[in-house]
């Protein structure tokens, strides 16, 4: 029994795909996954630097902006790729206590 990553296109990254409780699964499955999630997860804090170049380019748009609605839309970009980041560093939080466990 093997877990999946599914690709998530919102954050770019792969995200595990249980079907189950972690504590369902086989310990060999734990152990595969979890090094299968380092992986994936060692990824994320360049994703994130990527995001933040984005949002800085926004920002400066928006600074030199003078149309309302161009401002609300670039605004809201911002927020959005803000979201992103909180999310991406919710899941790299996630595999730091994330353990095999015994059953």
């Amino acid at each position: 029994m093997t877990v999946t990553f599914k690709y998530d296109a919102r954050l770019g990254i792969k995200l595990p795909n249980l079907s189950k409780a972690w504590d369902e699964y086989p310990i060999e499955t734990q152990s595969e996954t979890l090094a299968q999630w380092e992986k994936f997860r060692g990824n994320i804090p360049d994703r994130i630097k990527h995001i933040e170049e984005s949002i800085n380019y926004l920002q400066d748009q928006l600074y030199q902006e003078s149309n309302f609605q161009l401002s609300c839309q670039i605004n809201s970009d911002i927020a959005e790729l803000a979201s992103i980041i909180n999310d991406l560093w919710i899941w790299y939080r996630t595999g730091e206590d994330v353990k095999v466990t015994h059953v």
